[in-house]
This record gives structure tokens, sequence and C-alpha cells, in this order.
């Protein structure tokens, strides 16, 4: 019996033992199934986490179209299985599968692992282990596939350089097919692991951390960060796409009921504000915006092959796209006649005023959400946030004449020089929200507001700052708790012990893999689920490998410290970076680069001119 046979004979003996048999049965309307034996490659695009959050990224969706598009490959999914499952498979020595063949994902070629948040490290490694693949990139062999991972997660390898060969730094719709053609000629050729790793190392954005090496000081500091391979080439530069490709409309429609059943088309990628908090607007840059005529063609074209009766226009920023406002009335028009709903999220206070909320006044009146990210203006423009509460109170006032009742506001404590002054100014702006609301709308109105913590992020003016200590966030909190007491306003925030995990392995260097593998093996998994998540484990973890958590949260970094991402490049210079943090400092802010260049790479390293790839002029 052959171990496809296998797994199908355990599904059908188990699947209905479990909970959702539907995440492991694959056969989803729009799935693509293509001749295992009669085509060349073999990929394998893997989530970890569970079928139901993994299902919807986009990310994915696209390489799973874009591969199998091609003649001679094939491109199948996997998701992390839930616990129950897990402990079925492990019991009847069931390696972990495709969903589309039922083969071993070992079989593959190549796995590309989806990392769009760090606190996925331990569901990655559990399903390489359940895969029977080896943890460690020096431990496998011609037999074993070519691990890949890409994703946000992705700018700071280092934490997970022990696991994966090969990263794909930026955006993957070009290079997978690079990938794809080098791996090809690889297996025609039936050269040794080494040799593919060689051929990956020629194309522009990927990272072979094997091929690097990192040297530490006494003190723990990275002393230097060196290509033992090529020492000329010092740093990977992210691959950007300068025309975004036609969007992805043949959505997968799940079997179980998934976070999100929307078609999503992205109307823009990048974003030109410069928040300097924002890790997504930096990476993402430059700005690209896809033209009203193709996003509304792609909308028509996913309610036709999915059905689903939602639909979003994506972007960080889509009330910032330039034809927003002729796309809105159209898009409204298209969601009356096909009975569908959509949603608009990102919009931005700035960047959309009385006219744009207008235009949505037919839009079927569910929650709103603006995010004024800071309490007070002082605040916002530390952050380069350029807009006073004064404006977040008109915008307020219109959309609860427009006859919205839910608005959810969106806010962030821990930022440099915050005072609890600053933190009362969230009490206080959220109650004259609400009190507008009340005038306009009466009991009707609903607001909800969530406060995280700032996660100081690589590649930001903010990654040399320390993250807040326990003691300080907690007071802040309980300045707002109380503020908000008797008001009817929901509050929500995070757990500090989960915030701190996310500092941990998102400014951690390469010594984090041993404490990420400690972890898994102490029995971590599905970190990004609060009722999951197990601080004492990673403590612990710590503890075994001898390393000082504090030395990546709490710590202050000198802007002269050699970071563990410094070899990854954004395109942005780490000269504007400390030229934003310099101005947060100064109470400055930076215009939209929209007006005005203010010189942060991109244009340079690409040999680009932002103006005419955000409007598509090639």
């Amino acid at each position: 019996m052959t171990d496809k046979d296998s797994i199908q004979t355990f599904l059908d003996r188990y699947l209905l033992t479990i909970t959702k048999p539907g995440r492991y049965v694959g056969g989803e309307f729009n799935q693509i199934c293509k001749d295992w034996e009669q085509t060349a490659l073999h990929f394998a695009f893997a989530f970890p986490d569970v079928y139901d959050i993994g299902l919807p990224n986009l990310g994915m969706s696209i390489l799973y179209d874009q591969i199998n598009q091609r003649e001679d490959a094939l491109a199948e999914r996997a998701y992390a299985p839930w616990e129950d499952m897990e402990m079925l498979m492990r019991s009847h020595a069931i390696p972990l599968f495709s969903l589309e063949s039922k083969q071993p994902l070992r079989n593959f070629d190549v796995i590309g692992f989806s990392l769009p948040y760090e606190t996925l490290y331990t569901n990655m490694l559990n399903m390489l282990d359940l895969s029977g693949i080896p943890l460690h990139t020096d431990e496998r062999t011609n037999d074993d596939p070519l691990i890949l991972a890409g994703g946000h997660a992705c700018f700071n390898p280092e934490p997970m350089h022990a696991f994966i060969d090969a990263f794909v730094i930026g955006e993957g719709e070009e290079i997978i097919h690079e990938v794809a053609e080098v791996f090809k000629a690889h297996k025609r050729a039936g050269e040794p692991r080494i040799a593919l790793l060689k051929a990956l190392d020629t194309l522009p954005g990927i990272y072979i951390p094997s091929f690097f090496e990192v040297e530490y000081q006494s003190d723990g500091l990275i002393k230097e960060i060196r290509n033992i391979e090529k020492p000329e080439k010092s740093y990977i530069q992210k691959r950007i796409v300068k025309k975004l490709p036609k969007p992805v409309t043949n959505f997968l429609v799940p079997n179980v009921k998934a976070v999100n059943e929307r078609a999503v088309i992205e109307i823009m990628r990048g974003c030109s504000r410069g928040c300097r908090f924002c890790q997504a607007g930096m990476i993402t840059r430059p700005v690209r915006e896809r033209p009203a005529a193709e996003i509304l063609e792609a909308l028509e074209e996913s309610i036709q092959s999915t059905g689903y009766e939602e639909v979003s226009l994506l972007s960080l920023s889509s009330s910032d796209h330039s034809q927003i406002a002729d796309i809105i009335p159209q898009v409204m028009q298209m969601s009356e006649s096909k009975n569908v709903s959509f949603s608009l999220p990102s919009l931005r206070v700035e960047s959309f005023g009385p006219e744009l909320i207008a235009s949505m006044q037919g839009k079927r009146k569910g929650n709103f959400t603006i995010a004024p990210e800071a309490g007070s203006d002082v605040m916002r423009t530390r952050i380069n946030k350029s807009i006073d509460s004064q404006d977040i109170l008109d915008t307020a006032t219109q959309i609860f004449k427009m006859g919205w009742t839910n608005l959810k506001l969106y806010f962030m404590i821990g930022f440099p020089d915050e005072t609890l002054e600053d933190v009362q100014g969230i009490v206080d702006l959220t109650r004259q929200v609400r009190s507008i609301g009340k005038q306009l709308v009466g009991g009707r109105v609903k607001i909800h507001i969530s406060v995280n913590t700032l996660i100081p992020k690589a590649h930001t003016a903010f990654q040399w700052l320390p993250f807040s200590e326990k003691e300080s966030v907690l007071e802040k909190y309980r300045l707002i708790q109380s503020g908000l007491k008797n008001t009817g306003i929901k509050l929500d925030w995070p757990d500090y012990d989960n915030s701190m995990l996310e500092i941990w392995l998102s400014r951690g260097d390469r010594r984090l893999s041993a404490v990420i593998e400690a972890a898994w093996r102490g029995g971590a998994r599905f970190d990004a689920w609060h009722e999951y998540y197990d601080v004492n484990i990673w403590q612990q973890a710590f503890e075994s490998t001898k390393i000082d958590p504090d030395f990546y949260s709490t710590r202050s970094r000198c802007t002269e410290e050699i970071l563990p991402w410094d070899h990854i490049h954004t395109g942005v210079s780490k000269k504007y970076l400390l030229n934003e943090l310099e101005k947060s400092r100064a109470l400055e802010t930076t215009a939209d680069c929209r007006q005005v260049c203010h010189g942060c790479g991109i244009q340079a390293n690409y040999a680009i001119s932002c103006e005419n790839i955000r409007t598509g002029v090639q």
C-alpha cells in the first residue's frame, strides 16, 4: 500500500471522529487538481495555522494560482492540523499530506511556507516534523524537499535561519517562476543539494541563510554579518513587482467556516504615508495602484466564479487610491445589482472626507473603522500621523450623519516619550466621539476601541526603541479602563505576555532558533491563539538555552549597533529611517511622499520613478 493509499484509508476510518473534518478533505469549489505523474514539478504551499485561518490568505492564493498556470508544475496546499488530528496522525504514523492529492508533503519538490507573522514559527516546525522532514537545513539531503519561506515575518529571517533552506525576501509573483526554473534544471541534472542552493543564490531576492555567518561580541552584540559564499554580496535586496499582475479571482470556497469568507481584490500595494511605527508601510514600498477598470473587472469575475456574498477592496490605505472616488460608486452599484456587500478596510482619516463618505451612503451599515493610533496631537506628530483631534471628530460626525451607528477606533500605546496625558487623550477623544454619536443617532450608537502596545519592528524608524516595561503598559491600560468605565464603550487590549513573544521573535537574531526549537519541543503550538499560548514554555526555553529574553525586548539599541536584519534591504535606506527617528524626537512630520520625494531610497535602489510606477506608466 502506498503512502497516499494509507492516508486515504486513515481518512475514511477516522475523519468523522475529529473536529471539523472538512479541514482535511480538500475538494473545494475552484480547487485545481493536476495529474501528479504527468507533471514535472510539485509545489506544496503551506500555512502554519488551521485551515479556517490559512485558506483566505491572499499571498498563498496568489502563488497557488501562479504555479498552477504553468503546464510543467502543480501546486497543492497544506495547513496545520488541529490537536485532535495531530494526535491521530502521530498514533497511526500518518505523515502530513496535501489536500488536493493526499500526497505526503515529503514527496513534493518544494514546500513554500507562508509566514505573515512570527507567532506561527512553532507550528511550522511541527508541520515539518509531522511530514518526516528534518528540522534543520543542514540535515537535509537530495531526498528532502526544498523548504522555502516568504511573507512579512521574513524581513527578519534570522530566528528561523536554521530551519529554512531559502527565504523569498519581498514579493513572490515573479520569483516563484524563477525558483521553478532553477529547480527544474536541478532535477534534470541530478546535482547535489548544495548546487541547488548555489543556483538559487543567483536570483535577486533569495536569501540562503547557510551562506551567511554571524560573529558576536563578548557583550552579545553582533560584530559582523558576512556572506561566506560570496563576500562581495553583503546584503539581500527585496524583490518587487513593478506592475501588479492580474489579480486572482477564482478563489477557493472553504469547506468549513473560515475567518474571512469573501473575495478579496488588492487594489493597491504599498503606502506613501510614512507612519514611523508601521513595518508594512516600509517594506511594501513603492506604491503601485491597479487601474479602476481592472479592479471592477476583477470584482465582477470573483463574484461570478465564487458565489461569495461579500467582496473586499484590500490595501494598506484604500482611501489613498487616486481613483477611489470613482471606484466606490461603481462598486456600490455592483453591490446593489448583485446583492453582495463590500468592505473597504484601511481607511485613513487624513485621506477621506465628506465626499468619499457620502459616496458610500448606500452601503449596508455595518461597522465603520478608523485608526487615530494615538490620543493626542503631539503623539500623532511623533508617529507621523498628521491629523489633529478635530479632524477625527469631524470625520466621526460625518460617519454618524450618513447612518452608521457602530464605530471602531484603533489606538496604540508605548510610543517614544509618551506621557500619561497622551494616554488620557485616548479616553477624552473616545468619549467625545461617543458624545457626537449619541447626539446624532441616539442610543443606537456603539463605540468599540482596540488598544495595542507598540512593537518596535525591524525596518521602521522605531526599530532602535525598547519595548515598554510591563508595569508602564499596565498603568496605561488601567488609566484607559478607568476613564471609560460606565460609558458602554467596548475596550480590548492584548495580553502583555503575548506581545512579548512577538517582540522576541520579530527582533531576535540567529540564537533565537535554539529557543524556538526548545519551545516547540516543550509543547508550544498555536502561539497566535491566546488560549493556547503558554509563556511558561517560552521562559523555560530561554532558560534551557541560557539566552536572556530581555536582550531582545526592553533593551534600547544604539543607532550604531549592527541589527540582526541589517543584511536584509527593503530599498528604504537606514539613513532615512534614522532621520525619521530624529524628526520624531524633534516633533517634525514628513509629508506624504506622493507630494514630495524624501529620498527614502526606493527610487535609487530600484532605478524607477515612484510616480510612474504608482500610475502604471512603464
